[in-house]
C-alpha cells in the first residue's frame, strides 16, 4: 500500500524508482520488486526500464482503490476461505448447516465496502484516515 501511495503522490511526474521508494519508506528494495511485479500483472502500475525508469500508476489515484491493491497482492478478500469474494476457493462441507457462516459473510462484506471506499487520492490527502 505504501508503494502505491508514493506513486500516487508523484502521479504525473514521471516514473519513480523502487530505490527512491525504498529509501523514503524504509522498505527493502527486493520486497518492493516483488510487489511491483504483482501490481504490474494486475494492471495497476506500468514500468519503464533503463535510466530514468521506474514505475507509474496505470490510472489516476482517484480511480485506484485500496481493495484493488489488496486483491492484486493477496487475492480475493476472504476472512474465511468459504466466504471468499466471487466463487469461494473451497467449499466447506459444514456450510449448509454452519451457524457462523453469516458472521464471515458480513465481515467480508464490511471489509470489501471499507477497502473499496478508499482511493489512493483520498490517502494522499489523508482523507482515508478518517
Amino acid at each position: 500500500m505504501r508503494l502505491m501511495v508514493e506513486l500516487a503522490k508523484h502521479f504525473g511526474g514521471g516514473p519513480l524508482s523502487l530505490h527512491t521508494v525504498a529509501a523514503s519508506e524504509d522498505l527493502p528494495e527486493a520486497y518492493l520488486e516483488q510487489l511491483a511485479a504483482s501490481l504490474r500483472a494486475a494492471g495497476l502500475v506500468k514500468g519503464k526500464r533503463g535510466a530514468g525508469g521506474g514505475y507509474v500508476l496505470s490510472r489516476t489515484p482517484a480511480e485506484i482503490r485500496a481493495g484493488d491493491i489488496i486483491r492484486a497482492l493477496d487475492g480475493p478478500i476472504a476472512p474465511q476461505i468459504c466466504t471468499a469474494e466471487g466463487d469461494p476457493i473451497a467449499n466447506c462441507a459444514r456450510e449448509p448447516f454452519c451457524d457462523t457462516h453469516v458472521v464471515w459473510q458480513r465481515l467480508r462484506d464490511s471489509m470489501v465496502a471499507a477497502l473499496d471506499g478508499i482511493t489512493l487520492q483520498s490517502l494522499i490527502r489523508n482523507e482515508g484516515a478518517r
